[in-house]
């Protein structure tokens, strides 16, 4: 780590230590609809109320029913009738992922670019997660999509911090400062927004290749995934081991099979991410 990078790390400490880092914040109807979800006197009617005021997530719900992933027999025409076929709590996770889009944009070229690239690995990487739950484990595939989105949220203020800052760093060293710095900071605002403690250890356990638990979570999940992402590209790590990646044994996949291969997996990995790109 560089003298810079030491120099920004130690900043951003101080600011969290003194509570003024700036942390995102969930989007207002995310926030409503997962009040509503949790409060057992809530039917799908409140739901529907809430949602109802913002026509871009209803569209895109509506549009999610429908798709090859989620479609039935009958098709969906309505939010009354979407919410009703993937219940409430389906809903809101589905409702919180569509609107953390908006989180992933900044004024400066640099740092809009990276955070639209962030928003773009961690939407494929949901995609696999998804499938991965749906197929592998007995997890809920829709927090298994957020659980994708969110690996990777500590990153968000650590490009507000720069952008505000107006700090000077190149490409690497940003990368630098965000893989150092992301996981605690992840763990951090997952805790604010109230996650379930599944989720909370997502940003720092989706990296511990060596991690032992009885049973498959949604870090194994992310992990599995951000590989079996890099799979056969530049930005595979070589130095790693597979065979010695625990997760895999737990979901029961071979590490050295490229599921993208398998024709029926990739095309449920393809339509599962397109749920949440507009």
């Amino acid at each position: 780590m560089s003298d810079l990078e030491r120099q920004i790390k130690q900043q951003i400490i101080t600011a969290i230590d003194q509570d003024k880092l700036v942390l995102p914040t969930l989007p207002e109807v995310a926030l409503k609809v997962r009040s509503v979800a949790e409060d057992p006197e809530s039917t799908i009617a409140h739901i529907v109320a809430v949602l109802g005021n913002d026509a871009a997530i209803t569209a895109r719900i509506i549009k999610v029913c429908n798709s090859p992933l989620l479609r039935g027999s009958r098709e969906i025409s309505n939010l009354n009738m979407a919410v009703s076929r993937l219940g409430m709590q389906y809903t809101a996770n589905l409702a919180t992922a569509l609107a953390m889009e908006q989180m992933f944009q900044a004024t400066t070229e640099m740092i809009d670019v990276r955070m639209r690239e962030i928003w773009r690995t961690s939407t494929e990487i949901a995609g696999i997660c998804h499938v991965l739950a749906n197929h592998f484990t007995k997890l809920k595939p829709d927090q298994a999509t957020l659980a994708g989105l969110i690996h990777k949220i500590g990153a968000l203020p650590i490009l507000t911090f720069i952008e505000e800052h107006e700090i000077r760093i190149n490409a690497v060293q940003l990368d630098n400062l965000i893989d150092n710095l992301h996981p605690p900071i992840g763990g951090y605002i997952l805790r604010k927004w109230d996650f379930a403690p599944e989720l909370r250890m997502v940003p720092k356990e989706h990296s511990n290749y060596t991690r032992n638990v009885p049973t498959a979570d949604y870090a194994d999940l992310v992990m599995v995934a951000k590989l079996q992402s890099t799979m056969g590209t530049d930005q595979m790590d070589t130095s790693l081991d597979w065979t010695t990646v625990t997760a895999f044994e737990r979901l029961g996949l071979d590490p050295q099979v490229d599921m993208g291969e398998s024709e029926d997996l990739s095309a449920e990995m393809a339509a599962a991410m397109a749920l949440l790109n507009s």
